[in-house]
């Protein structure tokens, strides 16, 4: 299955993380885009569908939990994966309950995160062809 259909929106507001990733992604094939914030995000997809969101948890100027619950609201087609450096069990029971579809450590290992949307896309072919 190729990839290139794939549309992702990075959102992460410390710079190294967001580009490290957004280049890694376009390589492997996705179709990238990268903001720095939740606000920023909102506005993009309002404009712009995309497939998945990876976005931080602990940003300044809307975490992303918020973040995870309006795009829920609004994109519910739209999977999201959280990613956080924290490993805090309430934060991320509270991110599955808000409609996270999974969830990726800090430092991101490409091939674990290739592989958690591998499988988000397989689902999503499903539920929505």
């Amino acid at each position: 299955m190729g990839f290139g259909k794939y549309k992702i929106l990075v959102v992460d507001d410390e710079e190294n993380s967001r580009v490290c990733l957004g280049k890694l992604l376009d390589q492997a094939g996705y179709d990238v885009t990268c903001v720095s914030g939740g606000h920023e995000a909102l506005a993009f997809l309002a404009k712009n569908a995309v497939n998945f969101v990876l976005s931080d948890i602990r940003m300044p100027d809307m975490d992303g939990l918020s973040l995870l619950n309006e795009i829920h609201e609004l994109y519910p087609q739209t999977f999201v994966v959280m990613v956080t450096a924290y490993g805090e069990v309430d934060t991320y029971l509270e991110a599955v309950n808000l409609g996270a579809c999974d969830f990726v450590h800090k430092p991101v290992r490409f091939n674990e995160l290739k592989l958690v949307l591998e499988k988000l896309s397989i689902t999503q072919a499903l539920q929505y062809s």
